[in-house]
């Protein structure tokens, strides 16, 4: 189990009610680094103006940009990332919207249609896409097979733009890893930490495929979304996986939010300011802080 059952159901079949994420939120302990970023965020609706797909698994509250913006400010967050949600399907429109809101503080990762053609993703980036989202877990029709051939379809379109696959996969099922992806010719991100089976070791094969893939500069993973494999409000299991990957790795890490939090339930819904403190408490020195929550970003997204 990733995530927590729904609350409620909605009138469409397979598309239970998320929480929504909490109004108001603390704020970190200790002030982030400058140019914090927050490689990691979804911006969801109006939904009476943006209809989400019908194949999705879950339907969101409106959360708009003006929410995200109240947030990011209490934070102490200069930058972020938003990233497509599976609930739009390859439609773009309002990451795309929110992008030409931010200005240069954003950068958009998009999930791309096979019919997508040259021209279209020349346009998006230069409305400052970097990367296309791959999501092989959270979706409707998951398998839970590595597209090898379709990964590197992807790769080779995009590769010239300099953008980056970022791939939402539980990595412990996926022992060779390494030999799969190593040679797409672009970066590719991990989610989540590499998005654990709960009961998964951090020390399967396939995480370490994972740092194998950033130890040799091919890849990078996020610290994101503690709640998605272990539990609050200590989230112990993360920590230890957090800190092995610091230990390993520290160039090659990025710190996100994962807001508005969809698919979890009102009673573990967590307070972004709380999540930002575990992170503080893994990355354990200044150091390490300016590198996993601004540095490594500044270099991955082209700031």
């Amino acid at each position: 189990m990733t995530s927590s059952p729904p609350l409620s159901k909605t009138g469409i079949p397979g598309a239970p009610l998320c929480a929504a994420p909490l109004k108001t939120v603390s704020a970190p302990r200790i002030a982030l680094p400058p140019l914090a970023c927050d490689s990691h965020l979804h911006i969801l609706g109006p939904a009476n103006q943006y209809p989400y797909a019908a194949e999705r698994i879950y339907t969101p509250p409106d959360c708009l940009l003006s929410d995200y913006e109240q947030v990011k400010q209490v934070l102490g967050i200069e930058r972020c990332v938003l990233v497509q949600p599976s609930v739009y399907g390859t439609d773009n429109r309002v990451l795309l919207d929110a992008l030409g809101q931010v200005g240069n503080a954003a950068r958009g990762i998009v999930v791309l249609g096979e019919d997508v053609t040259a021209s279209q993703i020349g346009e998006l980036s230069a409305q400052r896409v970097v990367g296309v989202r791959v999501n092989l877990v959270d979706v409707k029709d998951a398998s839970g097979k590595l597209p090898v051939e379709q990964l590197q379809r992807l790769a080779d379109r995009v590769g010239p733009l300099g953008w980056h696959l970022e791939l939402l996969m539980h990595v412990d099922e996926h022992p060779n890893l390494y030999e799969s992806l190593r040679d797409l010719g672009v970066q590719i991100v991990f989610g989540h930490m590499g998005y654990m089976n709960r009961g998964a070791s951090h020390r399967s094969e396939g995480m370490a495929a994972m740092v194998a893939l950033m130890r040799s500069g091919r890849a990078w993973t996020k610290l994101t979304a503690p709640y998605r494999f272990d539990d609050g409000p200590d989230y112990l299991r993360a920590r230890v996986t957090a800190q092995w990957l610091i230990a390993q790795c520290p160039d090659r890490l990025v710190w996100g939010s994962d807001w508005p939090h969809v698919m979890v339930s009102e009673a573990r819904m967590p307070d972004d300011g709380d999540l930002i403190n575990h992170a503080l408490e893994w990355a354990s020195n200044d150091v390490l802080r300016r590198a996993i929550f601004s540095a490594n970003a500044e270099h991955l997204y082209g700031w």
